[in-house]
C-alpha cells in the first residue's frame, strides 16, 4: 500500500524505514506503527536517503523484521502533563512504575517543544538561593532561576549531593502551593531512583514531585527521550500553571552518552572525541528549555558524570555554556576524607558578583580565594620540608587556609544513617561571618581538626591546646 513504509534493515534500537509516497513520509519525531506488530512504536529521527528514514525503536522489538510494514500516526510522542503526574513514577510513554494506575491523558504535550522561547519572556537570575551547605553557600553559591551542575567523577558523592539538595530544598522546605519539583532519572541505576521515590514518600512531599525514569538498563533511545519528557513536565508547570519549579537531572551525560550510540547506529560520522556531531544543538535543544521566564522561575540541578575524570571531554564541556553554577567535585578531596569532596578553587557560579551576594559575602569570598591559592602554591613545599620550616608569614596563610578547607566540611542529612553523626542546614550569614572571622585570625588558636564536620559554629569544641592543657 502507498501509505505503509517498508522496513529495509534493523541495527540495534534503530530502524531503516522506506516511503514511496512522498505524501506519507514523516517528519521529524513523528510515531510510526507496525502493521504486523500493533505493539511496537517507532519515532523518526533522520533521513538516510531520499525515500528512506532512520527510526528509533522506542518499545521491545523483538518480533520485528526486515519488510514488515509501518504507518505514520503524524503525531509526535506525547507526555501526560499537569496535575496528574505530580505523586507519580512514569516512564516517557506515561506508564507507570509506581504501582498505581495509569494517569488521565487529558493533558498531553509532546516531548519536543514546539515553539522557541522569547528574549521578551527571558528573565536573567539575581536572587542566590540558599542550601544550607557551606561549601556550596560561599564558594558557589545556586541562583534562583537558574541552572547548576554537579561535576565528577565516579563514585565522588554527585548523586549524594544531588539526593541531598532534593532533601533540602524540597523535603525539609515542603512545598509550597506555587512550587514543583520534577526529577529526570536518565541511565541511572534503579536502585537510586527507588530510594529517592521512598524517601519523599516518606516526607510525605511526593504529591508535588514528577518522577520521569529512564534508566540504566532501558534502550537508548528511551534513555535520550526521557530527558525531553521531563522538560516537557517543567515546561507545562512554568508556563501554563505559572508554577516555579525544581528540575533535577541525574545524569546529563547519560543523556549525552545515549545520543551517541544512537548516532553510531545510524552511521553518523562522528566529531570530537567520537562523540555524534550534533551533540552541541541536542544540548541546546534541550538546556534552552529549562530557563526561567516572565511567568515563573526554573531551578535545575544537573548532575554530570566525568569519564576518566577528565574535565576537556567534549560531552563535559559540552554542557558547560548552559551552567551558571558549576559545583566540581575532586577525587583528591575524597580520597583526603573531607565531605562533600568539593573543589573550592575549580568551583564557581555567575551569583558570585557584588550585587547578587552582596559586598561582605563578595570581598570576603575574593580574600578567602586567595589565601587559598598562596597555600595550594606553598602545599608541595609542606609536603617536603613541614609546616614548621615555613615563615611565619606563610605559616599562617598556610595554617588558615586549612582552618578554612576544615570549616567547609560537613555532614549531610542522607548520609545520617551511615555516619551516625547529625546533620544541620547553615545559614550563609553564619559562614560568611565565620570565613571572616578566619580571615582575621579570630580562630588562629584552633587546630584545623577542630573545625572538621562541627556544622554550625556553635559546636566548635574546645582549642586543642587549652584541652591539652586542661588533661595535664
Amino acid at each position: 500500500m502507498n501509505d505503509e513504509g517498508v522496513i529495509l534493515s534493523l541495527q540495534g534500537q534503530v530502524a531503516e524505514i522506506s516511503f514511496t509516497d512522498k505524501r506519507y513520509r514523516p517528519a521529524q519525531h513523528d510515531i510510526l506503527t507496525v502493521v504486523e506488530a500493533p505493539g511496537v512504536q517507532l519515532e523518526a529521527v533522520m533521513s538516510s536517503s531520499p525515500t528512506s528514514f532512520y527510526c528509533l525503536v522506542l518499545t521491545p522489538g523483538a518480533e520485528l523484521t526486515r519488510g514488515m510494514h509501518v504507518t505514520n500516526t503524524k503525531q509526535p510522542l506525547q507526555v501526560p502533563v499537569g496535575e496528574v503526574v505530580l505523586g507519580r513514577a512514569l516512564d516517557i510513554f506515561g506508564q507507570p512504575h509506581d504501582g498505581g494506575p495509569p494517569p488521565s491523558r487529558e493533558v498531553l504535550r509532546p516531548l519536543f517543544a514546539n515553539r522557541a522561547i522569547s528574549l521578551n519572556e527571558v528573565t536573567t537570575p539575581q536572587r542566590v538561593l540558599e542550601t544550607g551547605i557551606k561549601a556550596i553557600d560561599f564558594f558557589t553559591p545556586v541562583v534562583e532561576g537558574g541552572t547548576s551542575a554537579l561535576i565528577g567523577g565516579a563514585g565522588i558523592g554527585k548523586t549524594v549531593i544531588l539526593t541531598e539538595l532534593v532533601n533540602r530544598l524540597v523535603i525539609q522546605r515542603g512545598t509550597q502551593a506555587d512550587t514543583v519539583a520534577v526529577f529526570a532519572a536518565v541511565g541511572e541505576r534503579s536502585r537510586e531512583a527507588h530510594e529517592l521515590y521512598m524517601r519523599l514518600t516518606n516526607a510525605e512531599v511526593l504529591p508535588y514531585t514528577a518522577l520521569l525514569l529512564g534508566q540504566m538498563g532501558e534502550n537508548p533511545a528511551i534513555r535520550s527521550r526521557t530527558a525531553h519528557a521531563a522538560a516537557a513536565v517543567a515546561e507545562y508547570f512554568r508556563d501554563e500553571s505559572g508554577k516555579r519549579v525544581i528540575f533535577f537531572m541525574d545524569n546529563i551525560y547519560r543523556f549525552a552518552q545515549a545520543g551517541h550510540e544512537l548516532a553510531t547506529l545510524m552511521h553518523v560520522i562522528p566529531s570530537e572525541d567520537g562523540y555524534q556531531p550534533t551533540l552541541p544543538s541536542e544540548m541546546a535543544a534541550l538546556n534552552e528549555r529549562l530557563i526561567s521566564t516572565t511567568k515563573a522561575t526554573t531551578t535545575s540541578f544537573l548532575a554530570l558524570y566525568v569519564p576518566s575524570d577528565d574535565l576537556t571531554d567534549y560531552a563535559v564541556r559540552s554542557v558547560f555554556p548552559y551552567v551558571d553554577t558549576m559545583v566540581v567535585l575532586s577525587r583528591d578531596v575524597y580520597q583526603a576524607g573531607r565531605f562533600p569532596a568539593i573543589d573550592l578553587l575549580s568551583s564557581t557560579s555567575i551569583a558570585l558578583n557584588p550585587l547578587i551576594v552582596g559586598i561582605l559575602h563578595y570581598t570576603t569570598f575574593i580574600t578567602a580565594k586567595r589565601l587559598l591559592e598562596e597555600a595550594d602554591s606553598l602545599e608541595r613545599m609542606v609536603s617536603l620540608i613541614g609546616e614548621s620550616e615555613l615563615s611565619p608569614e606563610n605559616r599562617q596563610v598556610y595554617r588558615r587556609a586549612q582552618l578554612i578547607i576544615s570549616y567547609m566540611t560537613q555532614d549531610l542529612f542522607v548520609s545520617q544513617a551511615e555516619t551516625g553523626h547529625e546533620a544541620a542546614f547553615v545559614p550563609l550569614k553564619e559562614t560568611v561571618r565565620v570565613v571572616a572571622d578566619i580571615l582575621a585570625g579570630k580562630y588562629d588558636q584552633y587546630d584545623p581538626d577542630d573545625l572538621r564536620y562541627i556544622g554550625s559554629i556553635e559546636n566548635i569544641k574546645q582549642p586543642a591546646q587549652q584541652r591539652t592543657a586542661a588533661r595535664s
